[in-house]
């Protein structure tokens, strides 16, 4: 068996315009500071990340490696959520998705729909310069908005826009092919790809695609209450990242699953804090050991109660005690003689 590693941070949610959260070398070392290995950056800020240099300069990319290393880390993937978002992007939601992409670009989803399948290209390129084996991205939505059967959809719609979302990515995934490079999709309510069925009618659509795989985060899972154990079983082999977040469900009698339009606080399903929700982590890192999973165990803080740096600081030291270092023979092998 292998070990996972970690612990890692997703760095999106802590961003921000003051220290020491405003420049790669300052938040790196920070995540260090807490105990942190690995960091998952994000393409959608400059001032951390120019993903169209990183795209064209090995320079830069050395620099970027160095500037981790000296803080302490490495990179795990790099993100490319909003962007991967707009690949695919109903109308419904253009409006809300709009901040995703250039100002210039609102209102024309044609050109928006190709600049974030370009970006996606860079970030193949980004990738393999940086010597990174996965990339961690959102699939986008064509049918999301008539993911409850009333009113009844027209005959065909989901295969229609399946088939539209798989003609996207295919050639995405191509070039992150030729870039020796994984692309790893969260499955994430709001997305098209959102849980085990949805996962595969995309495969079909890809044939199977080697590249197509899993960003595996069970607080999206337990809050659609899919069985998040089970899962692993059925998709390790396309497992290859994984977000360490945390979530509870907790229905009442006048809400459930669909929340009520309510804020995140008053939701009945809400992400927490590492420890402070239900999903139960000792049953997933067994599970994924068991599978030989090897990829880095990223914590993705987002929790509507606690402060973020009290999360990222409580993290760290969630993921070492949850980490197992598999055994090198069996427990029995004394009996051998």
């Amino acid at each position: 068996m292998k070990q996972i590693k970690g612990p890692a941070l997703f760095l999106a949610q802590f961003l921000g315009k003051n220290p020491p959260f405003n420049s790669l070398e300052a938040i790196t070392a920070w995540a260090a500071d807490l105990g942190y290995k690995g960091v998952q950056i994000p393409t959608s800020d400059k001032h951390i990340f120019d993903l169209e240099l990183a795209a064209e300069s090995q320079d830069y990319c050395d620099t970027i490696v160095g500037t981790c290393a000296n803080a302490g880390v490495v990179i795990t993937e790099l993100s490319t959520h909003l962007q991967g978002q707009l690949v695919a992007c109903h109308a419904a939601y253009a409006d809300q998705f709009a901040a995703f992409a250039p100002p210039e670009l609102k209102g024309h989803p044609a050109e928006t729909a190709e600049w974030a399948k370009n970006q996606l290209l860079l970030a193949a390129k980004a990738s393999a310069k940086l010597n990174l084996t996965g990339h961690a991205t959102f699939s986008g939505a064509l049918a999301w908005h008539t993911m409850y059967p009333w009113p009844q959809r027209p005959q065909g719609m989901i295969d229609d826009a399946f088939a539209e979302l798989g003609r996207r990515w295919t050639p995405i995934l191509n070039a992150f092919d030729e870039a020796g490079v994984d692309v790893c999709y969260e499955l994430h309510p709001g997305e098209d790809l959102f849980d085990g069925v949805t996962f595969e009618r995309f495969l079909d659509q890809v044939n199977g695609h080697t590249r197509a795989n899993i960003l595996y985060d069970p607080s999206h899972l337990h809050l659609q209450q899919i069985k998040y154990l089970d899962f692993i079983d059925i998709y390790h082999d396309r497992i290859k990242a994984f977000h360490v977040k945390d979530a509870e469900f907790q229905p009442t009698g006048k809400s459930g699953l669909y929340g009520g339009y309510q804020n995140w606080l008053e939701r009945p399903g809400r992400f927490r804090s590492l420890g402070d929700g239900q999903i139960d982590f000792k049953a997933i890192f067994s599970k994924l050991t068991q599978y030989d999973f090897d990829g880095w165990a990223v914590v993705e803080w987002e929790c509507c109660i606690k402060h973020p740096e009290d999360g990222a600081r409580e993290g760290a030291d969630f993921v070492n005690r949850h980490i197992i270092r598999p055994a090198e023979y069996a427990f029995d092998d004394f009996t051998q003689g």
